[in-house]
């Protein structure tokens, strides 16, 4: 079988940096795939390999059955690639923008204006604003618009909600759902464990390595049943006890809360009178649904 996007052993140094690690990941014809992990993962440089603009080490990508290194300048026709910093031109408009890009495929923008027209939205109204005018949602519609002006097998999109308002990264979410109905094959890599939802698939990356690629449905079975949520008055002093008794395998902070991976002997009366005696006595413990970033967690402190 044949995949859209398929990495296999894919290594890759910066010096004594490994910022990708023996990754593999196969994504199927229509799915829209999601690359999950933190700043420093190792996310950019794979979109750059996959983008056919950085060579790996060793390991080999094709992209539509292409080699990203032997066959490069047939494989950027048949991508369109958003990075995560934005690289249109900022001294031109909206419109000059997206005929400059129409050009460099040699399409017109305007056989081509209906395939890209519902991402645009209120952008219509601005075609004469300088790009560097934009807000920062309306900068993504547009690096989106551009990258997919030569109706492009693949995207490829580089945490595309990063910086931009909660507002704006939904509607590009609604988009990526628009265009996966078109057809087109869509990875898409994200720091935010929020977004992971809107995929088919998703695959885990820290530090250079793929932890665990699944549906979320079937990883977030992966996070056991085991977890509480923990509260008190001085949170520090809780966190630095529930990390000291042998029921707990790992605590840590959670937004407001601490998150607790309790053991199999783990008793919420028993260990809130432990904490009573330690001078804690305000506890308040409770059985929670892990999440995907519980999963995150639980992956990379057993060693990922």
């Amino acid at each position: 079988m044949t995949y859209p996007i398929d990495i296999s052993g894919v290594t890759k140094r910066y010096g004594d940096i490994v910022a990708l690690d023996n990754v593999d990941i196969r994504v199927e014809k229509g799915e829209l795939f999601g690359l999950i992990g933190p700043d420093g993962a190792g996310k950019s440089s794979l979109y750059m390999i996959l983008a056919t603009l950085l060579a790996p080490d060793s390991g080999t990508a094709t992209v539509c059955g292409l080699d990203t290194v032997k066959d490069f300048r047939q494989l950027r026709t048949r991508i369109g690639y958003m990075p995560e910093k934005f690289s249109l031109y900022q001294d031109l408009t909206v419109a000059e923008n997206l005929k400059f890009f129409a050009n460099i495929f040699g399409v017109s923008v305007k056989d081509n204006y209906d395939f890209i027209a519902p991402i645009f939205g209120q952008l219509e109204k601005f075609p004469t604003r300088l790009a560097g005018a934009l807000s920062g949602g309306m900068k993504q519609k547009l690096a989106l618009g551009c990258a997919l002006i030569h109706k492009p097998d693949i995207l490829l999109l580089d945490e595309p909600t990063t910086g931009v308002d909660a507002v704006s990264r939904s509607e590009l979410w609604d988009m990526l759902t628009v265009l996966k109905k078109k057809g087109i094959t869509i990875m898409v890599s994200t720091s935010y464990m929020d977004e992971v939802s809107r995929c088919d698939r998703i695959a885990m990356m820290n530090q250079g390595k793929i932890l665990a690629t699944d549906t979320t449905a079937n990883l977030l079975k992966q996070v056991g049943g085991n977890l509480y949520a923990a509260v008190a008055s001085d949170m520090f002093r809780l966190l630095k006890l529930l990390r000291l008794l042998p029921q707990v395998i790992d605590c840590y902070t959670f937004g407001a809360t601490l998150h607790v991976v309790g053991s199999h002997d783990f008793n919420t009366r028993s260990i809130m009178a432990i904490l009573e005696k330690e001078g804690v006595a305000d506890t308040k413990i409770y059985p929670i649904k892990g999440d995907i970033e519980d999963l995150f967690i639980k992956l990379t402190s057993n060693g990922g």
